[in-house]
């Protein structure tokens, strides 16, 4: 089968798109013929050999956590799914022709291999990171760099909770904020104003890593209520960073019930073929993302 892998942590021309045996399903997994995969910054923050800790890994290496395919294998002990069923979920090296998930759903009727492929790693996130930083409904939350995969899920998790959202972004993105309810504004000079002319703020997270943590700290009041989940740095302002993974499957659980309730859609920006997954890298590593970007296999 054919599966993108790096030898050695870099930029991303270390990735190769190479010949490689299959992978098979053990006990509790399932093995899917892969139609798209997630690209995720947790992807290329991997191959870079950041620590993150909650992800080590041995060269050589695979690429990608998250997918959207049918299953052609059932692992010991496995029940609710069969051969054939179309599914969304998280596993490893998922940039290739077939993959193991170790959690997984049923896709919802009317969902896309590309957009399904989207959700998983960037719900469990966005429901990890509103739990964590403790908002609850009737207040308001201030999300840095919102337009992404992660902020757009936010976004409409919050709303369908009853939560103010505030998000910034790039000019260009500001009626896409809009359209996912929130009260939006542009970072960049003079951002903290505007954002303090739409009202006060309960709490905060910064989801882009562009240095805003201090700020962030001042508008909220208390660096417990603020969540980073892209600065490292974040400890040296009392800030949480949050990097380790809830449930998967109750987080893809949740996500299909707010698809089919018409309350979370995450467009797909671009995708990419098995054969430009550096391409993917840059465009992701760039930012300005709006929605998702997807591997299609």
């Amino acid at each position: 089968m054919k599966k993108v892998s790096f030898a050695e942590f870099g930029g991303p021309d270390v990735l190769r798109l190479t010949d490689a045996e299959e992978p098979h399903a053990g006990p509790g997994r399932i093995r899917i013929a892969v139609r798209a995969a997630g690209v995720n910054p947790v992807d290329w923050r991997i191959r870079e050999g950041q620590k993150l800790g909650a992800h080590p890994i041995e060269l050589p290496s695979g690429v990608g956590l998250d997918a959207a395919g049918v299953v052609d294998e059932v692992g010991e002990g496995v029940e609710g799914v069969e051969i054939g069923d179309h599914v969304f979920g998280e596993g490893s090296s998922t940039y290739a022709e077939f993959a193991v998930l170790s959690a997984w759903a049923r896709m919802p009727e009317g969902l896309t291999f590309e957009e399904a492929a989207g959700y998983p790693s960037v719900v469990e996130t966005a429901l990890r990171i509103v739990r964590e930083v403790g908002v609850q409904p009737g207040q308001t939350l201030l999300v840095s760099g919102a337009s992404g995969g992660v902020g757009s899920a936010v976004l409409q998790i919050a709303r369908d909770r009853g939560i103010t959202v505030i998000g910034t972004a790039g000019a260009a993105n500001q009626d896409y904020l809009r359209g996912l309810g929130a009260l939006a504004t542009t970072y960049g000079e003079g951002w903290v104003e505007r954002v303090r002319r739409l009202g006060p703020i309960d709490a905060a997270l910064e989801l882009a890593g562009s240095g805003v943590l201090r700020e962030l700290v001042e508008l909220v009041g208390d660096p417990r209520k603020v969540v980073s989940i892209a600065d490292l740095g974040a400890p040296e302002f009392g800030v949480r960073f949050s990097g380790v993974a809830g449930s998967v499957p109750d987080a893809l659980a949740m996500a299909a019930d707010l698809i089919s309730r018409g309350r979370l859609h995450i467009p797909v920006e671009k995708s990419y073929p098995l054969a430009e997954a550096a391409a993917a890298h840059i465009d992701s590593r760039a930012g300005h993302t709006r929605g998702r970007r997807v591997i299609v296999v």
